[in-house]
């Protein structure tokens, strides 16, 4: 026979009831201990925490302590809100919102965000997710991928020999395979990787110049090929694997497709509500320097009218 007592414990152990608690605990203190005037309340002077908000500094400081707070802790988190409420609700009185650019940063933002959230109410389905993926592939498509050794010619020690060095060294590994006994004692040293593992065009960019990442992207795989130029000199080059740029398909992605249609649909949900906002006022600006120049001179004779082109 189950024990009438057991849901009785659970409850107990329910830190909501802990915390809901706590809060009536505070407003009956509040209640006895505060001064009774003998007329209604100012509304406009009335500070109300509600049991959700309260439930949610509770919440906030078991999620960064790990325990519910104490009667005093809780005392303390409510106040500290009653005090934010308070110097803010006196800083509108004294008009400091008033031509504050952080103010008014930070009201736009929410307008923003307001706007945006409009457009993260709603959950796609897979079959739209899918349809918006096949207009904008392009916005997934996977770069391609190199993997190659290379020796290296330098200018600094060969002067203007370097590039005829590496053509002549590209004789002597004719039919070579990539890791050649005579191919280490050819080049120069440098500060890069002899060899490098599955990098992209924008990598080799970045680390031996444009040219070069074009010229690389080109090269056929399983032979010495070159020399070909970087902003470093001259190289000769082995590639043994080349894997090509693609669209994944939908089934792999569509995680990141969700972020990227989501995305957009802020980016156009934000344009539209700016656009039918902006609509709504007239906005003056001042005349360009030139024409207040002009407004101001004193007339030296009649106006001419404009000539009409013929």
């Amino acid at each position: 026979m189950p024990n009438p007592s057991t849901p009785i414990r659970r409850l107990l152990r329910e830190p909501l009831l802990h915390f809901l608690v706590l809060g009536a605990a505070l407003f009956a203190a509040a209640a006895t201990f505060e001064p009774q005037l003998g007329k209604a309340p100012n509304p406009s002077r009335e500070i109300r925490l509600t049991p959700d908000e309260l439930l949610q500094l509770a919440t906030a400081f078991q999620s960064q302590w790990r325990r519910p707070p104490t009667v005093d802790e809780f005392a303390a988190l409510a106040e500290d809100r009653i005090r934010q409420e308070v110097l803010y609700r006196e800083a509108l009185a004294l008009g400091l919102d008033k031509d504050d650019e952080i103010v008014k940063r930070r009201m736009a933002q929410k307008m923003k965000f307001i706007a945006e959230d409009v457009a993260a109410a709603h959950e796609p389905s897979s079959a739209e997710l899918e349809a918006w993926f096949d207009k904008n592939q392009d916005k997934f498509r996977l770069p391609g991928r190199v993997s190659f050794r290379q020796l290296y010619f330098s200018p600094d020690k060969r002067g203007a020999r370097a590039k005829d060095d590496a053509a002549q060294a590209l004789q002597k590994l004719a039919g070579q395979p990539e890791d050649a006994a005579a191919a280490a004692s050819l080049g120069d040293r440098m500060i890069f990787q002899d060899y490098y593992r599955d990098r992209t065009g924008e990598f080799l960019g970045k680390e031996f110049g444009p040219r070069f990442a074009i010229d690389v992207g080109r090269l056929a795989p399983n032979a010495w090929q070159g020399p070909v130029e970087s902003g470093m000199g001259w190289h000769l080059v082995y590639v043994d694997t080349v894997v090509p740029g693609r669209v994944p398909a939908f089934a792999e992605i569509e995680p990141e497709v969700k972020t990227a249609w989501l995305g957009e649909q802020k980016a156009s949900a934000w344009d539209k509500a700016y656009k039918d906002m902006r609509a709504k006022y007239t906005v003056l600006l001042p005349a360009p320097p030139e024409a207040e120049a002009s407004a101001s001179a004193p007339s030296t004779g009649p106006a001419r009218p404009a000539e009409t082109p013929k």
